[in-house]
This record gives C-alpha cells, structure tokens and sequence, in this order.
C-alpha cells in the first residue's frame, strides 16, 4: 500500500528525514516512535504532501505521489489526523466533517449522505453536537471529529499523529478501538504515538527513529522487540 524509500526531508537548512526506508501493507498498523524532534511528524506531513520532500521516493498503491500537492493526495485515499487536529473555526461539526467529502469528489450525494449517517453512527457524541461550533468541542471530542473527518472519505492509508496526546484513559481506549475497527476493515495506518504501550498493542509492526534515521525495527508481538524497543528509546 505504501513504499517510502530513501526519503530525505529538510526543514530549511535542518535536515529532519536522513534515508528513511519504510512500507505498510494493506490492513496493517506501523507504528513510528521516538522522542520528540526526531522527524516522526515530518514523516507523516511528509508523505501526505504538506512538506515536500527533498530526495527520495513515495508510492501509494504502486504510484508515486511524492512531490505532489496534498489535496490531490488525498483524493488518492490518503486520511491524515495532524497532531494538532486542525479543527476549522467558525465552521459546525458537520461542517467540518463534510470537508472530507472533499477526498471523494466523485462520490454522489446519496454516498455522501451514507457516510455521514454511518459517521453519526460510530460517534453519536458528533451528532449531538453537529450544528456546534467543532473548535467549542472538548479535546476528546475535537480529536474524535479530526479522526471521524479523515474516516469519511473512506481511505485506504490513514496517517494519524499522536491521537491519545493529553486525552483521558476512556477517550484514549476508545481512539484505539476505532483503530481496531479500520485495521479490520482493511484499512493500512500509520501511527505516531507517544504512549507506546497502548499504540504496541495495536501495531503488527513499528520502527523506532532517531536524528532522521530508523535505528530499530520492529514487530508488534514479540516481547523481545517491544523490550529492545523500549531500551533504544527514552519514552
């Protein structure tokens, strides 16, 4: 589903991405972990088009999408949750949420429609709230809307960056069931995530990255690679 090779990112003369080589197959949750600065994020805005790359390769679905501009990554069935959610002000929850008709362009109103409803039903919460303001939301609440937006376009790939960040246990476990549920449904993830015990449980395998560079990889269900994990990274 995703092929990243050699890929180097700057940020003005600071080069943040140093060689990273990585894939994610259909149905399958890789998890990134470091500490911060170390380039996690800059991957993720990396391969959905809002920094590009100064050397390497992305491909999606065997094409590359490397270079290109994000809206039309996007379209392609890529879903990205940013750390920062970017909820849009002055616009509802629904509103907000059917800005991700936008990945679907083709898709007819009655499909529109359906995704909505099928949306409403997994967060009932968003559809109390659905004519309210999305930035009046509580952080829990604004995180789900980030994630529910990206799930409405049906995407093949979503990219989610630090989703449990300052959210309570019951928020956080129910974040990671959705996870659950579109890792089951097919969906490929990519996942930034400082609480690595939580993310570990949900990932079938993880890189570990320092100063740019992958330092360790990992799977998700060995003992072994989850302590050695731990040691080569300071959480």
């Amino acid at each position: 589903m995703l092929a990243i090779r050699n890929l180097h990112t700057y940020y003005g003369s600071s080069h943040i991405l140093q060689g990273i080589d990585l894939s994610v197959a259909d149905g399958e949750v890789v998890g990134v972990f470091g500490r911060n600065g170390v380039g996690k994020s800059t991957l993720l805005k990396t391969i959905a088009g809002w920094i590009k790359p100064t050397q390497g390769d992305v491909a999606f679905a065997g094409a590359r999408i490397d270079g290109q501009a994000s809206d039309r990554i996007a379209r392609q069935g890529i879903g990205f949750v940013p750390e920062d959610r970017r909820i849009f002000p002055g616009l509802t929850v629904e509103e907000n949420l059917c800005l991700g008709f936008l990945q679907v362009p083709r898709r007819p109103n009655a499909g529109n429609l359906a995704a909505l409803e099928r949306i409403y039903r997994r967060f009932p919460r968003l559809k109390e709230r659905s004519r309210q303001h999305g930035t009046t939301l509580s952080g829990g609440e604004q995180q789900m809307l980030a994630m529910a937006r990206a799930m409405i376009g049906a995407p093949r790939l979503m990219l989610i960056d630090e989703p449990s960040e300052g959210l309570a246990p019951m928020i956080v476990a129910d974040l990671f069931r959705i996870i659950a549920e579109l890792k089951a449904s097919g969906c490929a993830i990519l996942l930034v995530e400082q609480n690595v015990h939580q993310a570990l449980v949900a990932c079938d395998r993880f890189i570990a990255i320092e100063r740019g560079r992958i330092v360790f990889t990992g799977d998700g269900a060995s003992t072994t690679d989850r302590e050695r994990l731990l040691e080569t990274v300071a959480f």
